[in-house]
């Protein structure tokens, strides 16, 4: 009854709360421990059970399953190479995240929980040399801060929308030939008991994926797995996650501070004008998130 009525709640949407909000981000591990359980019930040969337990596993294979295969649809466009990076408050390693940007080449790097003093280390380690554009919205220490860097001519656009959380900058990227990419750094407040209204209306005012104009990419820290409600009807407006598509929906990308990466909260999102060529996740000293790198392609 306790793994029905969990692939209930998860087939349902029905997360709410303090309490199963967090736990639906767990949805893999009881994926897996739904098949041991499977497992020892048919030694019990009881029917019922036997028929409970395959019933689960069906749905939680069909929920989880898929971000774990690559599509077959090969990406194609312009390269366009994005790195996102939660820093920790401003303890990500600066020299770390400066590293990862020179070996990747990336285009556009997204930062989240960015400080003045990270800040200020991310330059001295040779940021503003190797990606001298930016729109940063530093805050002094915290979680509030946020910014891009591109190796692009770029500028900061307002009204897309109404960020609730942290700051959530969006800046619009030129690229050669005259056309442009809309960036925008995700990050809702994390869904501790205090703050789920407010976690689920940072991820539920985000801007859909839009049809025509700039093709849209969303970069970032969402708080939110593959399997939180309110993110798949973000999914739903038009936007394909770059690991699920490359069968990396599985890496997990955050675990605390004293834990090993556990959950996948972490994603970069694109629009029908754009898909992933490849996804690969990179451990920052420091931080308590693992960066990602999306290497995408945009149609012109």
């Amino acid at each position: 009854m306790v793994f029905a009525l969990g692939t209930t709640v998860r087939l349902g949407g029905l997360e709410a709360g303090a309490v199963l909000v967090p736990l639906v981000s767990f949805t893999p591990y009881f994926t897996v421990a739904a098949l041991v359980v499977l497992g020892l019930v048919i030694s019990t040969r009881s029917r019922v059970a036997i028929a409970i337990m395959l019933a689960v596993c069906l749905c939680l294979a069909w929920c989880v399953v898929p971000r774990a295969v690559s599509g077959t649809v090969a990406a194609t466009g312009r390269p366009f190479r994005v790195l996102t990076a939660n820093l920790n408050g401003g303890r990500g390693d600066a020299g770390s995240i400066v590293d990862l940007a020179r070996r990747l080449n990336v285009d556009v790097l997204s930062l989240q929980e960015l400080t003045w003093s990270e800040r200020d280390r991310l330059e001295a380690a040779g940021l503003a040399k190797l990606l001298p554009y930016q729109v940063i919205q530093p805050s002094e220490w915290g979680a509030d801060g946020s910014g891009v860097y591109a190796r692009l001519p770029l500028r900061e656009q307002t009204g897309v929308f109404q960020p609730v959380g942290h700051h959530m900058p969006v800046v619009e990227v030129a690229l050669p030939g005259g056309s442009a990419v809309q960036v925008v750094v995700v990050h809702p407040v994390a869904p501790v008991p205090s703050t789920v209204p407010e976690w689920e209306a940072g991820i539920a005012t985000l801007p859909p994926a839009p049809a025509t104009g700039m093709p849209r990419i969303l970069a970032g820290d969402f708080n939110a797995t593959l399997d939180h409600a309110v993110f798949r009807r973000l999914l739903a407006t038009g936007y394909t996650d770059a690991a699920a598509a490359t069968g990396q929906g599985l890496v997990p990308t955050w675990g605390g501070r004293r834990l090993p990466p556990l959950v996948t909260i972490d994603h970069v999102l694109t629009d029908s004008r754009a898909g992933a060529a490849g996804v690969q996740v990179y451990d920052v000293p420091g931080s308590d998130h693992r960066a990602l790198f999306a290497d995408l392609r945009v149609q012109p």
